[in-house]
């Protein structure tokens, strides 16, 4: 048997990359549940196509609808009430996982319920069978296709002037290439579309010279995974859709939104990361809110998994707060 079909060069809980480069998924990572009616939030989902010809699709999200209360002259106004708009981008490497995946299917019903919103999490497409920059390109198709209210729930339910770009993990580094792109070009649509926040949880930033605090075999994980999604990189981890703080990048003072949220956890080595990006992006002149939020003692994306802890409901409690500040 050849050896480069058992050699494992990158391998974590949910997959292992091989050195032919083909990837074995855990079942685990690969679960799903139908969307629908939510009994435990009263929020519904269903799932909608995107772009038949990639495949790009999303989970749509809406919480139980209020209609206005009726004026004091007596008349039933029955208009409802518009609902700030969230695209949001799962975590895993991209490699594994889907907004269908039954932790973040229900992460996104807690956090729609919480801050009542529209919600529109996106299933891009995954490497190493769509290598590097589909997920990029799907995720800004995706982004475009929301901002157009192209779905009834989007078009009767959606304020367009509070549009929220968010993810976990690599989708945090999703919505930050996106809303860089966003604040580059703008959003085309029908109507005016107004990017009011991005929300970064616990973000997947590497570059080829190592900060202080993290580790080189850390460092050399992320160079060997990167190689394997994106082998068609600039700079290989100064490229910079890895490294917004890379020479050439585009600046962060070009990123769309009024508010900037990003959060880390103690015990996670993209953590130093985070906190830079932060700082970077106070640095460049972008002179809106940036706050930065870190969990101690936690780990990287514990609050997926373990949704109804003490911790994961504090950070919880703070994304809703951005999210319903609009």
């Amino acid at each position: 048997m050849d050896s480069s079909t058992t050699e494992i060069v990158f391998e974590c809980g949910d997959f292992r990359v091989y050195k032919d480069g083909h990837v074995e998924r855990a079942s685990s990572a690969e679960e799903t549940v139908p969307a629908g009616f939510d009994a435990d939030t009263g929020v519904t989902s269903k799932d909608v196509v995107i772009d038949a010809a990639t495949g790009v699709a999303a989970r749509l999200y809406l919480p139980p609808i209020e209609t206005a209360p009726p004026s004091e002259s007596g008349s039933n106004n029955s208009a409802t009430t518009k609902l700030p708009v969230l695209v949001f981008f799962h975590g895993g490497y991209f490699v594994v996982n889907s907004p269908g995946h039954p932790k973040y299917h229900r992460y996104i019903n807690t956090m729609v319920a919480g801050a009542r919103v529209v919600a529109v999490s996106v299933r891009y497409r995954l490497a190493p069978e769509h290598l590097l920059p589909a997920a990029y390109e799907d995720a800004w198709a995706a982004l475009s296709w929301a901002a157009s209210g192209a779905d009834p729930w989007l078009s009767e339910h959606g304020d367009f002037g509070r549009v929220f770009i968010a993810g976990v993990s690599a989708g945090a580094n999703i919505a930050h290439n996106v809303a860089i792109a966003a604040g580059i070009s703008g959003l085309h649509a029908p109507t005016p579309v107004r990017v009011e926040g991005v929300i970064l949880l616990h973000p997947s930033f590497a570059a080829e010279q190592k900060l202080e605090a993290e580790e080189d075999e850390f460092v050399q994980a992320n160079r060997v995974r990167w190689i394997f999604i994106f082998p068609g990189a600039k700079d290989g981890l100064d490229d910079p859709r890895i490294n917004p703080m890379a020479v050439g990048a585009p600046s962060l003072a070009k990123l769309a939104g009024e508010r900037l949220l990003v959060c880390t956890a103690s015990e996670d080595p993209r953590a130093p990361r985070g906190r830079a990006y932060c700082d970077a992006v106070r640095d460049s002149g972008w002179r809106r809110e940036v706050e930065w939020f870190e969990t101690n003692g936690e780990g990287h994306g514990f609050f997926v998994p373990n949704h109804g802890s003490p911790e994961a409901v504090e950070l919880m409690d703070r994304v809703v707060r951005f999210l319903a500040a609009s």
